[in-house]
C-alpha cells in the first residue's frame, strides 16, 4: 500500500533525528530512542501534542503558515527542509499536480549539453524526473557502463538500482542508493503524475518490497550530494562524491557529477581515463 501522509512521515522522521541536547533538553535514562518526544516538539512549537499526533498521523494536513514555521523552527529543520514542509501542505491536495498533464521531456538545451562537454572526463549524467539518462560524459559510460547500468533503452537509474540485481553487487552501500532513488521519485506529486504513476506501478512488480517499503517510510526529499562506494570490474572499489544541480523547472531535468572521494579513487579514475577516451554521447534526441 502506498503511503499518501507526506507531510506526516516528513516531520515524524524529523522528530525522531533531531537529539534531546540540540534543543536544550536533557537526554534522560528513561528514553527509549534518541530523537524527541512528541510532547516536546509541542511545547516548543507552542501547540497541543494532540495537534502534533494529528499532523503525524494523517488526520490534519493543512497546518497554517505560522505552525508550519513553528514546527520547523523546533524541528530545526534548514531552509530547503523548510520550503520542502510547505510544498508538502500543498500536495496533500489529491487535485494537486504541479507538473500538469505534459509527458517527461527528452530534450537536451544545447548550453546544458555544453556544459556535460567542459565536465569531460568527470563523470555526470543528466536525468529527468523519472531518472530517465538523457545524456552523460565519456566519464559516466567509463564509471557505470561495465556494471550494466546503461544497458537498457532507455537506461534508467532507478530501474536499475531498484530492480536490477547487479546494481546490489556493485554498490556497497546498496540501501543508501536505493534510499535515495525512491526519495528523489517522489519528490514532486508523484502518483498524481500519470508518468510516475506508471513508473512506479512497474516497480512494485519489478523491484516489490524494495521499492514499496521505502515509498511508505522514506521522505520525499532526497540529498543534493553524499558520498557512496562502487565495486568497479577494472578499477576496484571506488570511494565517489556526488552533487546533484537541479535544472530550471521548464527543464525538470537534474545533473548528477560525480568525483573522487579520496586519493586512490582519483588515482584508478585516472586509469580508466587514460585506457578509455571516449567522446560525449548524447543520448536523447
Amino acid at each position: 500500500m502506498v503511503s499518501n501522509n507526506e507531510l506526516g512521515l516528513f516531520l515524524r522522521l524529523h522528530r525522531e533525528a533531531v537529539k534531546p541536547a540540540e534543543v536544550g533538553l536533557p537526554a534522560g535514562p528513561r528514553r527509549r530512542a534518541a530523537g524527541l518526544r512528541r510532547s516536546e516538539v509541542a511545547a516548543l512549537a507552542d501547540v497541543s501534542v494532540e495537534y502534533v499526533t494529528r499532523l503525524e498521523q494523517g488526520r490534519d494536513r493543512r497546518p497554517s503558515p505560522q505552525v508550519l514555521a513553528a514546527l520547523a523552527n523546533a524541528l530545526r529543520m534548514n531552509g530547503h527542509e523548510r520550503a520542502h514542509l510547505h510544498h508538502l501542505t500543498k500536495a496533500a491536495d489529491p487535485s494537486y499536480n504541479c507538473r500538469g498533464r505534459s509527458t517527461p521531456s527528452g530534450e537536451v538545451r544545447p548550453t546544458v549539453r555544453a556544459l556535460l562537454d567542459r565536465l569531460e572526463p568527470a563523470p555526470a549524467v543528466l536525468l529527468n524526473q523519472l531518472s530517465d539518462v538523457l545524456a552523460h560524459t565519456a566519464g559516466y559510460v567509463r564509471l557505470v557502463g561495465p556494471i550494466g547500468l546503461l544497458d537498457a533503452t532507455p537506461a534508467n537509474l532507478a530501474r536499475f538500482i531498484l530492480g536490477d540485481a547487479r546494481a546490489r553487487r556493485a554498490y556497497p552501500d546498496w540501501d543508501h542508493l536505493a534510499d535515495e532513488q525512491v526519495a528523489a521519485l517522489k519528490q514532486g506529486p508523484f502518483r498524481a503524475y500519470p508518468p510516475m504513476a506508471a513508473l512506479a506501478d512497474e516497480l512494485t512488480i519489478t523491484a516489490g518490497d524494495a521499492f514499496t517499503r521505502r515509498v511508505d517510510t522514506v521522505p520525499s526529499l532526497p540529498k543534493a550530494s553524499g558520498i557512496f562506494r562502487l565495486a568497479h570490474p577494472e578499477a576496484g572499489l571506488l570511494r565517489l562524491t556526488y552533487e546533484t544541480l537541479d535544472l530550471p523547472a521548464d527543464d525538470d531535468q537534474r545533473l548528477i557529477v560525480y568525483l573522487p572521494a579520496d586519493a586512490a579513487t582519483s588515482d584508478a579514475l585516472d586509469r580508466l581515463n587514460s585506457q578509455h577516451p571516449q567522446p560525449l554521447r548524447l543520448v536523447a534526441s
